[in-house]
Parts: C-alpha cells; sequence; structure tokens
C-alpha cells in the first residue's frame, strides 16, 4: 500500500494522468514484490512553499495578572482560609481566558469609575471596550485570517471613538482622565474621507479655476457698479406730493 501510494504521488508531482506502470506498480505491491521507484518530487513538497507559519505574537494585557489572584466571583472570599487545592481552582492559575477577561475589564473599570456603584456610565463603557479592544489585537496577531473578530474589534474601535468623542464635549476633564489611566491617544477624525484618485483631482482642480474665475467676475461687476454710482448724481425726489386744487 505503501508503495502504491508512493508511485500515484510521483506521478502526479511529475505531471503524469494515466500511465500503465501504475497499475503494474500497485499490483507488484499486492502481490508482495517490491522494486525501487525513481525518486521524484512529492506533491507533499509542492504545497509546502504555500504554508504559513503563525506568529508567535507579542506580551498580552492578561500577563500582568499574578496567577495566585481570584476569580472576579471569588474576590471576596477570605484565600487564607481556603485549602490550597480549592484556592488554585478559584484562582486564575487555571482560569479561562474569558474569566482572565473579566478580572482585567475590573481593573480597568476601577481606574477610572466615578464611584463604587458606577456600572453604566461613558467612562466604564470606554474601560470595557478598550479591555475587548486590545484582547482582540492579540488575537488577530496570532490569527490574522480570522475575519469576524478583525470586524467586531472595527465595530467595537467605533464605538469607542463616539463615546470619547460625547465625553470630550461634554465632560472635558473626566476625557482627559480617561485618555490618561486607560493609555488612549485621540486623534481627531479628518474632515473629508474622499479617495484621492486622479479623475478627482481633476475635476477638483478645474473647480477651484472655475471659482476663481467666477470670483474675478464678480468683483469687476462690483466696481463697474460703484464707478457708476459716483459718476451719476443724486436727484433728490420730494417726500411728499400735496394734490393740486381742481376747479
Amino acid at each position: 500500500m505503501f508503495a502504491l501510494r508512493t508511485a500515484v504521488f510521483g506521478a502526479l508531482a511529475r505531471g503524469v494522468r494515466a500511465a500503465p506502470s501504475l497499475v503494474s506498480a500497485g499490483r507488484a505491491a499486492a502481490q508482495g514484490q517490491t522494486r525501487p521507484l525513481a525518486a521524484g518530487p512529492c506533491v507533499l513538497h509542492v504545497c509546502r512553499p504555500y504554508s504559513t507559519e503563525k506568529s508567535a505574537g507579542g506580551p498580552s494585557q492578561l500577563d500582568e495578572l499574578p496567577p495566585t489572584m481570584l476569580k472576579k466571583e471569588y474576590l471576596g472570599i477570605n484565600a487564607e482560609e481556603i485549602n490550597d487545592v480549592v484556592k488554585r481552582l478559584l484562582s486564575l492559575d487555571m482560569a479561562s481566558q474569558s474569566d482572565k477577561l473579566k478580572v482585567k475589564i475590573q481593573q480597568l473599570v476601577d481606574k477610572v469609575r466615578r464611584d463604587p456603584d458606577d456600572r453604566a456610565t461613558t467612562e466604564v463603557r470606554i474601560a470595557v471596550l478598550t479591555a475587548r479592544i486590545q484582547n482582540f489585537k492579540e488575537h488577530l496577531e496570532l490569527h490574522p485570517k480570522d475575519k469576524a473578530n478583525k470586524r467586531r474589534m472595527l465595530m467595537s474601535i467605533d464605538r469607542r471613538k463616539k463615546l470619547l468623542k460625547s465625553l470630550r464635549r461634554t465632560h472635558y476633564d473626566s476625557f482627559e482622565h480617561v485618555c490618561t489611566e486607560l493609555n488612549i491617544e485621540y486623534t481627531f477624525p479628518p474632515e473629508y474621507y474622499r479617495r484621492a484618485t486622479k479623475r478627482w483631482i481633476a475635476k477638483k482642480a478645474f473647480c477651484l479655476q472655475v471659482h476663481k474665475e467666477a470670483k474675478k467676475l464678480r468683483a469687476e461687476k462690483f466696481a463697474e457698479k460703484v464707478t457708476e454710482k459716483k459718476h451719476t448724481p443724486k436727484s433728490h425726489a420730494p417726500l411728499y406730493v400735496f394734490p393740486q386744487p381742481t376747479d
């Protein structure tokens, strides 16, 4: 069976579609008679250059969390009274990615929240989106072809931009505090989103030229009207004409 498979792969790599030598090689392999085959490139060797290696990725934001920290659901428990085995089960040492992300979100929320009961203000929502965006970025470094998570990351970035814009307009001090604590660099959006193609550049240059000519013509007409008013004498008409008596 191995000899038959090697012969088929060798023939496919050499571009042979059908040959009687394959049948004879298969029969010889079935009868237990093996003969040396010509060394040829295998199909696996041809496909190998097209494979890509996964990147190792950079440092993760979850690496900063100590493994001895308890999960978000068990933060109020006294760790000294728990058995070592139970403590390890409740800590981040054996936690999943989602549990670690919850703890990271809680840490970022604690930095920007207004009071201990704050859960739905703009600052809290920005902190939650920041942790999720960073998690999406780290995931896409390892899996760059994951289109679904890339779309979710872009949607989260747009949502955070709107929240930052609203916070900057209403509470500028809170906006500066959030950007400092969460290490966010706010950039203003461009005024115009048009793609600069050759046709658009030529059309814009033509429109500017037409605008300059029209402005020049308006200035000339205005100058002519001013000169006409200077040379024509002003005739003062009576304000009121009394009616003449009729016989």
